[in-house]
């Protein structure tokens, strides 16, 4: 048994969209979801993401957007599988409408009774891939006088893909994308750091193609007994599209799959390593007779200088009420963001190694307090083409079509910041002047 009934609620708990597919639950049961939730708040504990009443039932969901997407179950059924369903709902919903919020279901409700049936059979999930239900669940669905057959990835194994494909061109794109989330103190010491990676393919392949990719994987090569040519790395909470033969990649560490059409995200890793920061940011704040507040920021690449950083953004936190702004800078631009709170400065391209400076300065009209704990971190955005921080690297991608056709695989490396933010130090009083005015 897995789910017996999908609701849909806005945030004060009202109905939106409700579908029941075993009949073993009353409706009526979901009028105790809300009472639930509220007694959670109550309790001052975090929200547990399962809860169950008096009679043995079961409320599974997540919130998103400003939906609640919940489903009901009996005792023994799988959650995974539930939690795993509702995230599907939610990304084929997106794929449907953009914008996936109270005003877009009320709008859609047709067609989502239609995903529904599609999408989950007496309980069980069903077809949950978007490029195929796109095929015969059309906008305008609702208006067809006869049903239409619907595609062979329906019924076949490879439910993901349809048959009978075909491309002038045969090519794949492959994206490696590592982001960076790091927390750096005012000192220039890393406290927190990690590594979360995606690889994202972009498939234009004719037939039904079986594609094999070779990594830089340290488990494989302990496997095997042998050395890598360069650095090996060891990949944490691996996760695959289900097109990966999960049982191959588990006996000899080989991914091996039938790709979906277009785009889709193969595969996602984390790397829980201690690392070196990529863009260092030192700040000099002096706060002058608490009448006027400047700013030193220096900003370092501290990657090797091969490699350029494009589009990189600073921003660096200031009093609510600062006021009569003054910039100096020795590259880029920067702009005050008054309802932010912020001044950000923006480098188009930082080449590795480069060191560059920012000097402002602030009014300061009335006489605040401010609290250490309570100071936003400099946060700082940047992306890094041809360039990975693990080392991971694609050593092949092989393709293999019964047609015999060649095919062009690109591979492409991107390190982009997630969540990269430097502490701001504690302001020097003006007794202990280190800058002179702008």
């Amino acid at each position: 048994m897995v789910a017996s009934a999908v609701f849909i609620l806005d945030l004060k708990g009202k109905v939106l969209i409700a579908r029941n597919f075993r009949g073993d639950i009353p409706m009526t049961t979901i009028e105790k979801f809300m009472p639930l939730i509220t007694d959670s708040e109550e309790d001052g504990g975090e929200q547990a993401p399962i809860m169950s009443d008096e009679n043995g039932i079961n409320y599974l969901y997540m919130k998103h957007s400003n939906l609640y997407f919940v489903a009901l179950t009996r005792k023994n059924s799988n959650a995974a599988t539930i939690f795993l369903f509702l995230q599907r709902l939610t990304e084929v919903f997106t794929e449907y409408f953009k914008e996936v919020e109270e005003e877009s279901i009320r709008d859609n409700f047709v067609i989502i009774y239609e995903l529904l049936d599609e999408m989950m059979d007496f309980g069980y999930p069903q077809t949950t891939e978007s490029k195929v239900l796109r095929e015969y669940i059309t906008q305008e669905s609702h208006k067809l006088e006869t049903s239409t057959r619907p595609p062979m990835a329906v019924t076949n194994a490879v439910s993901w893909r349809t048959e009978g494909i075909k491309y002038r061109k045969n090519e794949v794109f492959l994206d490696v994308i590592e982001s960076v989330n790091c927390l750096i103190s005012p000192q220039g010491n890393v406290l927190r750091s990690e590594i979360l990676g995606a690889i994202k393919m972009r498939c234009y392949l004719s037939g039904m193609p079986e594609l094999r990719l070779g990594l830089n994987d340290k488990v494989l090569f302990d496997a095997n007994g042998r050395t890598p040519r360069g650095k090996a790395i060891e990949m944490d909470d691996v996760k695959f599209h289900q097109c990966v033969r999960l049982s191959r990649f588990e006996n000899d560490r080989t991914i091996s799959f039938i790709p979906p059409d277009g785009d889709f995200e193969l595969m996602s890793y984390r790397l829980g390593t201690q690392l070196k920061p990529l863009i260092a940011c030192e700040a000099i704040v002096e706060n002058y007779s608490g009448t006027r507040i400047e700013y030193m920021i220096k900003a370092k690449a501290l990657f090797k200088r091969r490699s350029t950083a494009n589009n990189v953004e600073i921003t660096v936190p200031v009093p609510e009420d600062a006021d009569s702004p003054k910039f100096k800078v020795s590259v880029g631009s920067v702009s005050y963001h008054p309802e932010k709170s912020a001044i950000v400065w923006k480098v188009k391209q930082f080449q590795g190694g480069k060191e560059f400076l920012l000097r402002a300065e602030f009014g300061l009209p009335t006489v605040k307090n401010d609290d250490l704990d309570k100071r936003p971190p400099i946060s700082v955005k940047f992306e890094i083409p041809y360039f990975t921080i693990s080392g991971i690297q694609v050593r092949y991608l092989k393709i293999v079509e019964k047609s015999g056709y060649q095919a062009l695989p690109w591979v492409r490396y991107i390190t982009q910041n997630g969540d990269y933010h430097v502490r701001m130090p504690e302001p020097v009083k003006s007794g202990n002047r280190v800058m002179q005015p702008l």
